[in-house]
């Protein structure tokens, strides 16, 4: 019944007056979205579900930016809106898309989506995770839930045990957790399939830093580290490299951005905070609309209305 109501709401909105006004006054600005993975039909309900859409839901996504607004890639538009007074193409709002984690349904069903229909992508890739391996948030997703005692496992994670795999894994065990079996597409890519990926036309590949953590939970000889090795493994192996940097779990602090600037990065994303701020912005601290796998195709046009998304 609530689904049910949500998506009449939804509807109701997306023709009504209040989402064209907003359409208007967004057609000049800029978002950068941010999607975790793709997978097929099958695999939807597998691991942390608000992580991995079905790939008909992202068809029609793209269906929607297609009509709605403008698909640069991510240099692009940061160029285009660091330069005050260089106008847009159109009167059209200009979103680059992003993934993060590099998992393999996105890399093997969303890369190839995207450039079949001429759209650019940056996959943010964390290089010590490759190679069909798990996440904790999707391994441990169905234990949490199952688990009245345990009232935020994402917080423990993330603050107690540095959001690191190894220690996420262990405390798992000592509570007796044994862990999903997870299909193909929930695991990340192969050195191969990410090879191949970037060799697509428009896609690009950027650093999610080495390991994944909590940046915020380092010292600061093991941030450099952190931040140094996935920009040095990148280059080595794709032509295809921006400097750009996601913060895993979009958490970074002040002294976690001047790092980042300090290992060489020319910008740094955050995984919340809807549309780009007009002219000059904080280049570590950029926000991002994130798409979460349960967000209707209505929902999501009006989130490129600018309604229902937060602003930064």
């Amino acid at each position: 019944m609530r689904a049910t109501l949500k998506r009449l709401l939804e509807s109701g909105l997306l023709h009504a007056g209040p989402a064209a006004f907003s359409r208007a006054r967004h057609r000049n600005q800029a978002l950068i979205l941010a999607y975790h993975n793709v997978v097929p039909e099958e695999s939807a309900g597998a691991g942390d579900r608000s992580l991995h859409l079905p790939l008909t839901g992202f068809r029609a996504h793209l269906t929607a930016l297609e009509e709605w607004a403008d698909v640069v890639s991510l240099d692009q538009l940061l160029s285009r809106d660091s330069n005050e007074g260089t106008a847009r193409r159109t009167a059209r709002p200009e979103v680059a898309i992003t993934f993060d984690d590099a998992y393999r349904g996105a890399v093997t069903l969303a890369l190839p989506e995207l450039a079949r229909r001429g759209m650019p992508a940056t996959v943010f890739v964390s290089p010590s995770r490759l190679g069909s391996q798990t996440f904790w948030w999707d391994r441990y997703a169905d234990d949490a839930s199952a688990s009245p005692d345990v009232s935020d496992f994402r917080e423990t994670a993330l603050a107690e045990l540095s959001g690191a795999e190894n220690l996420v894994a262990e405390w798992a065990a000592a509570r007796g957790w044994q862990g999903a079996s997870l299909p193909d597409a929930l695991r990340s890519a192969d050195e191969t399939e990410l090879g191949e990926a970037a060799a697509l036309p428009g896609v690009t590949l950027a650093s999610h830093t080495w390991s994944h953590p909590n940046l915020m939970r380092f010292d600061d000889a093991a941030l450099r580290d952190e931040l140094a090795r996935p920009l040095e493994w990148l280059k080595g192996r794709s032509e295809s490299t921006l400097r750009w940097l996601a913060y895993p779990y979009g958490i970074a602090d002040a002294r976690v951005a001047a790092a980042a600037e300090d290992a060489g990065y020319e910008a740094a994303l955050r995984v919340d905070g809807g549309w780009l701020p007009r002219g000059r912005q904080d280049r570590f601290q950029l926000p991002r609309l994130n798409v979460p796998a349960g967000l209707s195709e209505a929902g999501f046009r009006l989130r490129l209305a600018g309604l229902l998304g937060r602003r930064s």
